[in-house]
């Protein structure tokens, strides 16, 4: 079954919501380039690429920084 209009995504924590869209527009900057449905699909893509892989390494930290404080 295809959904039509809008994101199929959600959010599992709906607090993240404005902390993705400020890393979003963070890369966007870093990247030179301007988000938007004018801009090439490439550009808006390596923008939620970057973001992917920034919060795979946040968890990744997130997880050996826990594995690393547990007592024996």
């Amino acid at each position: 079954m295809s959904r039509r209009g809008g994101s199929r995504n959600r959010l599992l924590v709906e607090q993240a919501s404005q902390g993705l869209e400020q890393m979003k527009y963070e890369i966007a900057t870093e990247f030179g380039i301007q988000l938007g449905a004018e801009q090439a699909s490439r550009a808006n893509g390596s923008v939620g690429g970057e973001m992917v892989k920034r919060l795979i390494q946040f968890g990744e930290q997130s997880i050996s920084g826990a594995a690393g404080t547990t007592s024996r």
